[in-house]
């Protein structure tokens, strides 16, 4: 859930208000510890700004990340969603098809085509 606030607020346009962070966790029927965190993590990243007593909203154009950082960002999602995928029994095949189906949502066809290696590693 954590990976679905962050992914939907990144695309917003420059000054957007964003929910409240106590209705927000209601209305998604999640912890509002879960919403304090993906804030504060977009706060981090310069993609939105907190203002006391008003609320959060999308910076003007947000810090650029590095290559080091996205790939860091990346990692931490990735691994985010294979632990929760692993938890629900999902299979990694099944996992690899709703994230490419995702992407071709948000990009070119031809950018989502380029195959990919998985490795499924069990840590029981």
């Amino acid at each position: 859930m954590a990976v679905t606030i962050h992914t939907n607020i990144k695309p917003l346009s420059g000054h957007a208000s964003l929910s409240d962070q106590s209705p927000l966790a209601q209305s998604l029927a999640i912890n509002p510890t879960t919403v304090v965190r993906v804030y504060t993590e977009l706060e981090r990243e310069g993609v939105i700004e907190m203002r006391h007593g008003k609320g959060a909203f999308v910076t003007d154009s947000g810090r650029r990340m590095t290559a080091a950082e996205r790939d860091k960002t990346l990692r931490r999602l990735a691994r985010q969603l294979a632990v929760e995928a692993t938890q629900m029994g999902a299979p990694a095949s099944q996992v690899l098809k709703v994230v490419r189906e995702e992407l071709a949502d948000l990009q070119d066809a031809e950018e989502v085509e380029a195959p990919v290696k998985v490795s499924v590693v069990s840590r029981r």
